[in-house]
């Protein structure tokens, strides 16, 4: 092991973490696959709660709260900041102008991204919580414009998901809610067959990734795939191998 260097206004009491998480204050039990759900990932994350976000509903109002929260976050040592909610790309600009890691708010960030690799004419479509929120500011924050293929559809007409996600109405039917997801999913591409990849905008989506991916056999993105991108990058591994 390396000599640790022990400064005289050293902050840190905690080691290891990589990825910090910013939480919505939102009690409900989530499963493995979920962002919310430290066991979904194979390396160590950190969370904080941001006590002010009661909602979904994002607030220019609460950015000194959501800056804060990863300031502490950096502090505890992670190497990138992410969060639970999409919506939180309205903190993106403010949020990485307070610490010096990256920040990677929101599952939408992807979607320029997604749109690169995907051959000409062909369109993301993205599954939400409620298609009839107006997502304009959001997207704008996160690098979408009109001029993006996007096809976006939303889970308000399904109970299990609505009731247990975004209405916060226990229990929580998880098998009810995969099969609305893949529902969307299906009837998203079916509506549209230009749609050549699917993104999970909301973080409570991915633990369904593999059953939409397997109705629909296209590319699914979503929270995970950004984080664990993400964490490749800040905590490179050495190849090992044969050549012979």
């Amino acid at each position: 092991m390396p000599v640790l260097p022990f400064e005289p206004d050293h902050q840190r009491v905690v080691y290891g973490t990589t990825i910090g998480i910013l939480a919505l204050n939102l009690p409900m039990p989530v499963i493995p696959g979920d962002v919310a759900n430290a066991s979904t990932f194979r390396f160590p994350v950190v969370y904080r709660v941001v006590e002010e976000l009661v909602s979904d509903k994002a607030d220019r109002s609460l950015s000194q709260h959501v800056v804060r929260e990863a300031r502490a976050l950096e502090r505890a040592g992670a190497s990138a900041i992410t969060a639970n909610c999409g919506n939180m790309a309205l903190y993106q600009q403010d949020v990485a102008a307070a610490v010096s890691v990256p920040v990677f708010l929101s599952s939408w960030m992807q979607v320029p991204f997604i749109c690169s690799i995907l051959p000409e004419g062909q369109k993301v479509g993205a599954i939400v919580p409620d298609s009839r929120e107006d997502l304009g500011e959001i997207l704008a924050c996160a690098g979408i414009d009109e001029t993006t293929p996007l096809v976006i559809a939303g889970m308000e007409d399904y109970s299990a998901f609505y009731s247990g996600i975004v209405e916060l109405k226990g229990p929580r039917d998880t098998d009810a809610e995969e099969r609305e997801v893949v529902a969307v999913a299906r009837e998203l591409v079916s509506s549209d067959p230009s749609i050549g990849a699917i993104l999970l905008e909301c973080s409570d989506l991915p633990p369904y990734a593999a059953a939409v991916q397997e109705a629909i056999r296209l590319p699914v993105f979503d929270y995970v795939t950004m984080i664990n991108y993400v964490w490749s990058a800040v905590r490179r591994s050495w190849y090992q191998g044969t050549i012979y």
